[in-house]
């Protein structure tokens, strides 16, 4: 059997006999999955005879036990939320089929543990393997999901012809959908908070949102999300918006809210989302509000963003922010967690060849990699639901931003992926040069407050620590419960999640070290930054009774036309 999905489809473990024959087919299989280790060919993998030996046995033991519990009648227990429901547990042979998929994708994963090669090459099995694991389970599949067989029955067919039309729609769509999409609208229940565009150049729209306090700090605050994603995952509704919680805390506040790029874009490079970006927005709030220096926040690339925006300004003599907040974002490259596994010097030279000279990465392309990080939870979880079960998910707004993808302009993406995911090149000072100047993170002496989430899988949490290691002025480092998204949009009014603080501002080289000193609290970390923030907001001043100022007239209300445009 030459097929790796022949192994899962002759029901391998059907008796004793056979058990001997699939663990040669499991080694076949698994030698048709490895990635191609150049253009010569790939070479032959090579196993730890030890961890090869110990795998063997515990996959015949586990397969025998497996087989008898069948002979016997008994269900076997299913600890995977995808086999969790009622109809699997009512249906010995779904339940059996399971159990099978289950001890394969446990074999495969150990023997990919078992692959003598160096990590990142190791990293990349893991990935291909963990990928076509979660396309083969059985619950993906009408002919073997339990679940939605039983759901079938029950509707008298509705059901299959309820997934059919989801089908059809996500088609026409062009993406999965995780949630009902239609029950959102960004400026009529996300991106409410008050507001009003005050500038807008070609790359992005400034957002000046209404004071809901008498007084405000007399230096003001500047948001800068990712333009890889959308601003109001910043402000989703008003019980769990970063902007609304800021804007209550006395700050005047403004947000950067990057257009979609299309075609007219398609030239645009890093140095112009810098300079033309993040440094044009510093200078238009200080125009608005009169202060020499203002506080500014990035988020994930957002951060990255701004960080060079710095650098570039220290360069020239310039220190118009006064503090800086970085929230998941890397600056030192060295790990990138999972997204290492796409990064070589082979499809970074590709991806130049493609968009070094000009056009648009689809957002579409950016979603899709990003949701098959965690295949099961966002994608064949929606796959099962819309289009086996025939049910619409429910509204969630965190979703909806999920779904709403950006373009980025090619030259941008090209520039990024070579300097700092493969490269690494910002942490080396002055081997960059960003809008003309040489750069060096070394000159930063601000006050920085750095946040990342332990559960992070797009900035791994030691990326997020590794920041402290980089920027040297005054420091803050917290880290908080859960992931990428919901680690950071935590408000204190949920009481939910937890936060580690350590008070001696000792940032030793390891996250490991600085944890044995830090304290678990309960709840957000919003209060600690809020506390944090005001030390650097200087006295309080009367609200201002208008947006804008002088030339930088209201344009538009918020959130403004460029967050509404569509990949």
């Amino acid at each position: 059997m030459n097929s790796p999905s022949s192994f899962w489809a002759t029901g391998a473990l059907s008796q004793p006999a056979f058990l001997g024959q699939a663990w040669t087919q499991a080694l076949q299989a698994f030698e048709q999955l490895k990635p191609p280790a150049g253009a010569s060919g790939a070479a032959p993998l090579r196993f730890a005879p030890e961890k090869l030996q110990a795998l063997q046995q515990q996959y015949l033991d586990e397969a025998r036990a497996l087989w008898t519990q069948s002979l016997q009648g008994s269900i076997p227990s299913l600890q995977d939320k995808r086999f969790s429901g009622a109809g699997w547990a009512e249906n010995p042979m779904a339940a059996y089929t399971a159990a099978v998929y289950l001890l394969n994708a446990r074999t495969f994963m150990g023997l990919a543990e078992a692959v003598e090669a160096d990590a990142k090459t190791r990293a990349r099995i893991r990935f291909a393997i963990d990928q076509w694991l979660a396309a083969m389970a059985p619950s993906n599949f009408l002919a073997f999901n339990a679940e939605a067989q039983k759901k079938a029955l029950a509707s008298k067919g509705e059901s299959i012809a309820k997934g059919l039309q989801n089908l059809l729609h996500d088609i026409g769509q062009g993406h999965v959908s995780m949630t009902d999409e239609s029950q959102f609208e960004v400026g009529r229940n996300v991106g409410t908070t008050e507001g009003a565009v005050v500038f807008e150049n070609e790359l992005f729209q400034l957002i000046e949102y209404k004071p809901s306090t008498a007084k405000v700090y007399e230096r003001p605050l500047l948001l800068v999300p990712p333009c890889i994603n959308k601003f109001y995952i910043l402000d989703l509704q008003p019980d769990n918006s970063l902007v609304r919680y800021a804007v209550d805390q006395g700050h005047r506040t403004f947000m950067l809210s990057w257009r979609n790029p299309d075609a007219s874009l398609a030239h645009k490079t890093w140095d112009n989302y810098v300079e033309d970006g993040a440094m044009a927005a510093i200078e238009v709030v200080r125009n608005i509000t009169g202060a020499a220096q203002i506080n500014a926040l990035g988020f994930c690339v957002g951060g990255t963003i701004l960080s060079n925006a710095l650098a570039v300004l220290a360069a020239r003599g310039d220190e118009p922010v006064v503090s800086a907040t970085f929230l998941t974002t890397l600056l030192d490259f060295s790990d990138t967690g999972i997204l290492d596994v796409f990064i070589d010097e082979a499809f970074v030279r590709m991806r130049e060849l493609q968009f070094g000279q000009g056009g648009i990465l689809p957002g579409m392309e950016l979603a899709s990699t990003f949701s098959f990080l965690r295949p099961n939870d966002l994608v064949w979880n929606y796959v099962v639901g819309n289009y086996l079960k025939g049910e619409t998910p429910p509204p969630f707004d965190l979703l909806y931003w999920n779904s709403d993808s950006t373009n980025l302009p090619g030259p941008f993406y090209a520039w990024y992926l070579r300097n700092f995911y493969l490269e690494n090149n910002l942490v080396q000072p002055n081997k960059l040069t960003v809008c003309g100047e040489k750069i060096d993170l070394n000159q930063l002496q601000l006050p920085v407050y750095i946040y990342g989430s332990r559960e992070d899988h797009i900035v791994p949490i030691h990326a997020a620590y590794a920041s402290t290691q980089v920027l040297p002025g005054p420091k803050r480092f917290v880290m908080g419960a859960s992931g990428h998204i919901a680690g950071v949009i935590n408000p204190p009014a949920k009481q939910k999640r937890s936060h580690w603080l350590r008070e001696d501002a000792q940032f030793p080289p390891t996250l490991e070290e600085w944890l044995a000193g830090a304290t678990e609290h309960p709840g957000s970390w919003w209060p600690d930054w809020a506390q944090w923030l005001a030390g650097h907001a200087g006295k309080q001043v009367a609200a201002p009774k208008t947006y804008g100022k002088g030339k930088f007239k209201p344009l538009e209300p918020a959130p403004g036309r460029y967050v509404k445009q569509k990949a």
